[in-house]
C-alpha cells in the first residue's frame, strides 16, 4: 500500500513537471516589463485573459487570433514563444 502512494505521487509530480515550460534565464534586469510583453503579445492577435510569471516565463490563458483556447509559454527577455497548447 506504502509503494503505491509513493507511485501515486511520483506520477502527480511528474504531471505537473511535465505541464510548464523549460524557459531561458535571464537576469530580471534583462526581462521584458509585463505591461510590454502584454501589449505585444495581444498585438499577435491573443486575447489574454490571464497572465503570470511561471518560473522564468510569462505565461498566458486565453484564446489566439482564430478564437481557440490558448496556453502559450513566452521567453521573458525575447517574447520568443518556448511552448504552445491550443485548443479545438
Amino acid at each position: 500500500m506504502l509503494r503505491l502512494g509513493a507511485l501515486m505521487a511520483m506520477i502527480l509530480v511528474s504531471g505537473s513537471v511535465l505541464a510548464s515550460a523549460k524557459c531561458p534565464a535571464h537576469p530580471k534586469g534583462e526581462w521584458m516589463k509585463e505591461s510590454d510583453a502584454r501589449a505585444k503579445i495581444e498585438a499577435q492577435g491573443y486575447h489574454i485573459k490571464k497572465f503570470k510569471v511561471d518560473g522564468n516565463c510569462y505565461e498566458i490563458y486565453g484564446t489566439n487570433k482564430d478564437g481557440k483556447k490558448a496556453e502559450v509559454y513566452f521567453d521573458t527577455k525575447t517574447l520568443d514563444i518556448v511552448k504552445s497548447e491550443i485548443g479545438k
